[in-house]
């Protein structure tokens, strides 16, 4: 089986392991993936998820050699959206998913091409000093289809976003995150202790403000400011009444200083 899940309390480690692709993806280890995520986000004990790709890569992107047995446009209609309810699974699998949990992408080697776009469709990254990001697909004139386009300019901004896109460049670990493109560079073979370690800090957390905080970021592209913040307050007001336990425990003394660990 080219997926499968490890579970550590309400971490759960969603592994793919095709090494003999470089971890690329064919309808197979798609469907295994999206089928892992969605476990994942009905379990109410899961709190938060890494996706780690195993035997050096993240994922090489698509599977080419699957891609080239394709003929004409009538081999992706399965993937169209439709014109009501929710859209079928991405070619990349998962990366038409809204999950109501967090996910960090622990990414060792490769993350290129429709590698690249389930990394950042992922909610937090954490590379290897010797990893890499790329739209390599451009040189073979493959689209980005598995929201390239949409997720990248909202992470980076649009100009860094078009230079990545329109070159198909190769962007180091250190470059990445310089730009924003990952939140934290570790040692090689570290990406995946650094990704379940922050895991478990953030399971650690009351869980309902944090996933209102997460729906409300990814939830208010498109909105003016005003919108955005009714839409924040609206969604959000509920947990201010819960959080004043929290507070009584500061004004008690836990937390000070930016401490967040049990004392």
């Amino acid at each position: 089986m080219s997926v499968r899940i490890e579970k550590k309390g309400p971490v759960w480690t969603i592994i793919h392991s095709r090494s003999e692709a470089r971890n690329a993806i064919d309808p197979e280890s798609a469907k295994a993936i999206y089928n892992a995520f969605n476990e994942f986000n009905k379990d109410k004990t899961a709190h938060v998820a890494v996706l780690w790709g195993e035997g050096g890569a993240f994922c090489s992107g698509w599977d080419l050699k699957y891609a080239s047995t394709l003929s004409g446009s009538d081999a992706l209609e399965p993937y169209n959206f439709p014109d009501a309810g929710e859209p079928p699974m991405a070619v990349m699998g998962i990366s038409r998913l809204e999950l109501s949990k967090p996910v960090i992408a622990a990414v060792s080697g490769a993350a290129v091409a429709g590698g690249m776009e389930v990394a950042i469709w992922c909610d937090i990254r954490v590379m290897e000093e010797t990893s890499y990001m790329g739209v390599y697909n451009r040189r073979w004139g493959i689209p980005l289809i598995d929201g390239g386009t949409v997720r990248l300019p909202r992470l980076i901004g649009e100009g860094r976003a078009m230079d990545l896109i329109l070159t198909g460049r190769r962007v180091e670990a250190d470059e990445a995150l310089k730009i924003g493109l990952c939140e934290y560079v570790v040692p090689e073979g570290e990406a995946r202790s650094k990704a379940e370690t922050l895991a478990h800090t953030l399971a650690k957390f009351p869980q309902s403000s944090m996933l209102k905080d997460l729906k409300s970021v990814r939830s208010q592209h498109g909105l003016s400011i005003r919108d955005a913040m009714k839409q924040e307050w609206s969604g959000s007001k509920e947990e201010i009444v819960k959080g004043i336990k929290g507070a009584l425990e500061f004004v008690n003394g836990k937390g000070r200083g930016g401490k967040f660990e049990d004392e």
